[in-house]
């Protein structure tokens, strides 16, 4: 079974939410701080890790409900190729279910989307 979920979101939105200092230590996981933090924080990639976060939460099926925002973190490879880290209830909801979850985000000047797809047994939370 596949599922789908997918969050757009305006980069001026984020960037407004990033003025509050503690914007970023709410939202942000803590290896997703430190990437984001050696890279000076572009807004475009603050609201892409926000728009992964949303589509995992529409791919689980449970919305922001359950887990932390900061228990789903979005991560880059070496080569670049993002990747979703999960841990805390955000882990277990996903364990529960029995899916992998895989991450595509994307931005533009005014934009940014994440879409997420799961892939697993067929279980929902719901």
């Amino acid at each position: 079974m596949l599922l789908v979920g997918v969050d757009l979101v305006e980069i001026k939105r984020v960037k407004k939410a990033m003025e509050n200092p503690r914007f970023c230590k709410r939202v942000l996981g803590s290896d997703e701080y430190l990437q984001l933090a050696s890279r000076g924080f572009p807004a475009e990639s603050v609201a892409a890790s926000f728009c992964a976060k949303e589509a995992f939460s529409k791919a689980l099926g449970t919305g922001i409900r359950g887990f932390s925002l900061c228990e789903v973190e979005l991560l880059r490879r070496e080569n670049g190729r993002p990747y979703l880290k999960l841990s805390g209830m955000a882990a277990k909801l996903a364990e529960e279910v029995g899916h992998d979850f895989a991450v595509s985000v994307t931005h533009t000047k005014e934009y940014a989307q994440a879409v997420v797809i799961a892939e697993g047994n067929g279980k929902t939370l719901l």
